[in-house]
């Protein structure tokens, strides 16, 4: 029995041995490593209430010529280096003049001295221009680049000039760059979901909307009354008070402003500090303009 023992339990050691995971180290890159000749690159802005997104590859100049060289005129480009360019937008937006639906896009263009055309097509994720169809464009703006007096060396796609319902796409390369205004239904968008909120049962927005009517100069009459409400509710918040007298101001009523600028500053040398200082400051700025 003793033998019998002693020649099966080599077998179950082995048997266990086999049957348990082998652990072993994950495998490594061999050889050198490599930049890429033309780093990709992504980000996201906001557009109001819309999220735009872009992914693309930054070729370098690299002591090229870039437009009428490297980049032919009058052909379409893939707007940057290896796969074409994608932007993607959240909700509807007008594309240099052309309504786009929400969704994924390739970014195109057509590169001429006088003349770009900036090209959005449903078909995203194709590698370089090769499979471009125009019937599957959905907007074909024609824009007008303008020089720029230092050379950009690396190829750069940016948002500026936001606002809550437009932004410039600004395409730059070389000694190029060329744009196109993006806008979005933001006012008309926020101005409906105040209206529901109002009417709505619960707490009400009136220091928001006040301020949103304020700053796109809609009715305000309004954005004071709003106003008015916010700061029944808070009445000892001298930041809420003094935009009470950018609004009056604004709206014409110079003695209901000078009031609330004089009892914002009260409130700001009450509070004391870096933030009462700086109240201080900038009701003494509304109280100038008045005069």
């Amino acid at each position: 029995m003793k033998k019998a023992i002693h020649c099966v339990a080599p077998l179950v050691i082995a048997a266990c041995f086999l049957a348990s995971p082998v652990r072993s180290e994950p495998a490594r890159a061999t050889g050198p490593q490599f930049p890429q000749a033309s780093p990709a690159a992504s980000f996201k802005e906001h557009i109001g209430l819309t999220e735009l997104s872009v992914e693309y590859s930054r070729p370098g100049v690299k002591g090229r010529k870039i437009f009428g060289g490297l980049v032919p005129y009058g052909e379409v480009w893939r707007t940057g280096a290896n796969a074409a360019t994608k932007i993607s937008f959240n909700t509807d937006v007008n594309f240099g003049g052309t309504a786009v639906p929400p969704g994924d896009y390739a970014l195109f263009t057509i590169p001429d001295p006088s003349e770009w055309t900036v090209i959005l097509n449903k078909v995203s994720g194709q590698w370089g221009s090769y499979a471009y169809d125009a019937k599957n464009d959905v907007a074909r703006v024609k824009v007008k680049p303008a020089s720029m007096p230092d050379l950009l060396e690396t190829m750069t796609i940016s948002v500026n000039d936001v606002h809550d319902d437009s932004a410039m796409l600004t395409i730059a390369w070389e000694k190029t760059r060329a744009s196109v205004k993006i806008e979005t239904d933001t006012i008309n968008v926020v101005v409906e979901q105040i209206d529901a909120a109002m009417k709505a049962d619960g707490k009400k927005p009136y220091f928001q909307a006040a301020m949103f009517y304020y700053e796109h100069n809609l009715d305000l009459k309004k954005a004071v009354a709003w106003m008015d409400a916010a700061v029944k509710e808070n009445p000892d918040q001298m930041w809420m008070i003094y935009r009470q007298g950018l609004i009056l101001a604004k709206a014409g009523d110079k003695a209901g402003a000078l009031a609330a600028a004089k009892q914002s500053m009260q409130l700001a040398d009450k509070a004391g500090g870096a933030v009462g200082a700086e109240y201080k400051r900038l009701n003494e700025t509304l109280i100038a303009g008045l005069k």
